[in-house]
């Protein structure tokens, strides 16, 4: 199966996501989930940032909290809402909000 993950909180959901498994996993980050794409915790990236390679981030809420896309960690790319879009319906099977 395909499943897409859209975290829209920092401080809640990885232990339900450490449960997930699929053929392929994708992380959408909205709202404050951006905040494990472009901060540092103690210096260190966001552990969930280790659990898949398609890694996403809403770039509407990335600006809206002051960040830029230069501010993201490598591994995760900016996205629009119609990216986000065409993600659900192009390359996840089920969708799941965390």
């Amino acid at each position: 199966m395909k499943l897409g993950v859209i975290m829209s909180d920092y401080r809640t959901g990885e232990d339900v996501l450490k449960r997930l498994s699929a053929e392929k996993l994708g992380i959408i980050f909205v709202g404050n989930g951006v905040y494990h794409a472009a901060t540092k915790e103690a210096g260190k990236t966001s552990s969930i940032l280790e659990k898949t390679g398609n890694l996403y981030v809403l770039t509407e809420d990335l600006e809206s909290r002051g960040f830029t896309s230069a501010n993201l960690d490598s591994r995760v790319k900016a996205v629009t809402y119609s990216d986000v879009v065409d993600l659900i319906f192009n390359d996840y099977e089920k969708i799941v909000w965390l």
